[in-house]
């Protein structure tokens, strides 16, 4: 018994150093993100920042939305979370009716609609002219001509310009892309395990203040 007793005794650092079975790998540069240097899409205000780079078009982000809306909901007052369309092409309709949509303060109402209304509904085609775009803010409470108008306006080009100077800073290789903090592009092979970095790359950030 003595002896079970001590080599018990010796065990016990080893068991209390070990990791949970249940904890998440550690994070690996070049596996699991890629270092950047962007710089945050909006100031960070004290804030961690989260930006998914996206495109309406892109089926991968439509089938992604649900659970990144559910894991938008459930983050702490600290993290401030940004979609960026990708500006491939400055006269692209989709990233012009994002930030158009934006400003009128209709994203809320219209974000997921419009990936429904492409990818499940059959209502827009991936090549959607702005006309088409304007009759669909339309059918969600805007009115159609200054829809049309406001993506074509000036304070839309600068953000389309913003966007794609960005898109080039983060080497962006695809949609859908998240970064943190305009520094961490994550590189996940699985929607879920993008969602699963970024949670623990906030939670770094948080214990690095």
């Amino acid at each position: 018994m003595k002896a079970f007793l001590s080599l018990l005794l010796l065990l016990m650092p080893l068991g209390a150093l070990a990791a949970p079975a249940d904890s998440p790998p550690v994070l690996v540069e070049g596996r699991d993100y890629a270092l950047v240097d962007a710089g945050p899409w909006k100031p960070l205000d004290g804030k961690i920042e989260v930006v998914e780079v996206f495109a309406y078009t892109c089926s991968h982000c439509a089938e992604f939305e649900p659970a990144l809306e559910a894991w938008v909901r459930k983050l702490p007052a600290d993290v401030r979370f940004q979609y960026v369309p990708a500006a491939y092409d400055a006269r692209d309709p989709f990233a012009r009716a994002f930030f158009m949509a934006e400003q009128a303060g209709a994203l809320g109402r219209t974000h997921a609609a419009l990936f429904h209304a492409i990818h499940d509904q059959g209502l827009l085609a991936r090549n959607a002219t702005p006309g088409e775009l304007a009759w669909f803010y339309g059918q969600h409470g805007l009115d159609q001509a200054r829809a049309r108008a406001a993506m074509a306006a000036p304070e839309v080009d600068e953000q389309m310009r913003r966007a794609y100077d960005w898109a080039r800073a983060i080497q962006l290789p695809g949609t859908p892309t998240l970064v943190v903090n305009g520094r961490y592009r994550i590189t996940a092979r699985t929607h879920a395990e993008g969602l699963r970095i970024a949670d623990q790359l906030i939670a770094q950030l948080r214990r690095s203040r």
